[in-house]
């Protein structure tokens, strides 16, 4: 049995992106946002274009997110001071000559997946391509919606408790979880950038939340197969494929078209070394056209989510009360073992180069 001990200032990567928005709140207004413990200050051009800029003027740092937006310009709310979508300084209040060192940093952002995502680090190493796989967010083959919870704990405590499901069966008895969660076996996938946890559940009751849904479909009150496959990507993207099928159907072998299934979609940023940014979506491939089934299952996920929060907030507070307490390892937290391995490792990385 190993053992983990908990700083109160875990570290991350910045070499990553980070999701700072849906892409519906982010708007031709000043919006900010703190990521990596660096103040953001976020805006559409009026053209669509997202921006992300320093949250801090050059001038007396006063936070530009206090100021205001005229056209594409940033105008700080203190002495005036104007700074483009680059955010190079292009007014300055009682001179024609601009200082050239006047600007504030411009992180490199791209929108996808109905997320808007920055890049904290070196931009020279902002490639589109390494932002996590949430395609389902957006896919026209399945439907769904999600949120955005502002969490007070460290963001890789979220990414311990998608890691490892147990939990469910206690923290969210009366909707998902169930004895079959915490006694069923799992395996347990690694490579470099990833770590995969797949836990089958055979010919079991479904929990109500289940039930719900595979009615919704099939006329079955019999026994299901369940299923979660947990796959995280560094530093703090889980996807969860999770559904149930109606019993010895062959899901397990590959055919779910006598069940149902979902993706819970999650990815973390980190906001300050103690709070987060927990981003979560649910989509589905069955009953894409009803509204109110994507209207009932984020509030199902919204009401499940906010027990976890609780839970998590208060193991923070603990963490806090108890910095130099070593936490014990079970076998069920082999996948969040990896995933802090993996993560550990771009940071390590990152200062060795």
């Amino acid at each position: 049995m190993s053992t983990h001990t908990f700083t109160m200032n875990e570290s991350f990567p910045m070499n990553a992106w980070y999701a700072v928005a849906w892409d519906v709140e982010l708007k031709h207004k000043l919006l900010p946002r703190t990521i990596c413990n660096k103040p953001l200050v976020l805006y559409r051009k009026k053209d669509g274009t997202p921006i992300a800029l320093e949250d801090a003027c050059w001038h007396r740092l006063l936070p530009l997110s206090k100021g205001s937006l005229r056209e594409d310009t940033v105008v700080c709310g203190y002495h005036g001071l104007e700074y483009n979508s680059d955010g190079r300084c292009s007014y300055m209040p009682s001179q024609e000559t601009i200082n050239p060192s006047a600007c504030v940093r411009s992180y490199p952002v791209i929108q996808k997946y109905r997320f808007i995502w920055v890049w904290m680090g070196n931009p020279a190493l902002a490639d589109e391509s390494k932002i996590p796989d949430m395609h389902w967010n957006d896919d026209p083959d399945w439907a769904g919606d999600g949120q955005m919870i502002k969490v007070h704990c460290n963001y890789r405590l979220v990414v311990d408790n998608l890691m490892d499901l147990t939990h469910e069966t206690f923290v969210h008895s009366e909707t998902i979880g169930d004895r079959n969660v915490a006694e069923a076996p799992f395996d347990v996938h690694y490579d470099e950038k990833t770590a995969t946890v797949t836990r089958w559940m055979k010919d079991i009751q479904p929990p109500p939340f289940w039930k719900g849904q595979l009615n919704k479909v099939f006329d079955h009150d019999g026994t299901v197969d369940r299923w979660q496959i947990i796959k995280f990507e560094a530093p703090c993207t889980v996807n969860i494929d999770v559904g149930v099928a109606i019993a010895n159907t062959g899901a397990q072998e590959g055919d779910r078209s006598k069940g149902v299934n979902g993706y819970v979609l999650n990815t973390i940023t980190p906001s300050t070394n103690q709070t987060c940014l927990y981003f979560w979506a649910f989509s589905r491939n069955y009953n894409l056209k009803d509204q109110s089934n994507t209207t009932e299952l984020k509030n199902g996920v919204a009401h499940i989510f906010s027990q976890d929060e609780d839970i998590l907030e208060a193991q923070q507070k603990a963490i806090n009360e108890n910095p130099d307490r070593e936490f014990y390892n079970l076998n069920i937290d082999a996948g969040a073992m990896w995933a802090r391995r993996i993560t550990d490792n771009m940071v390590a990385k990152e200062k060795k180069d």
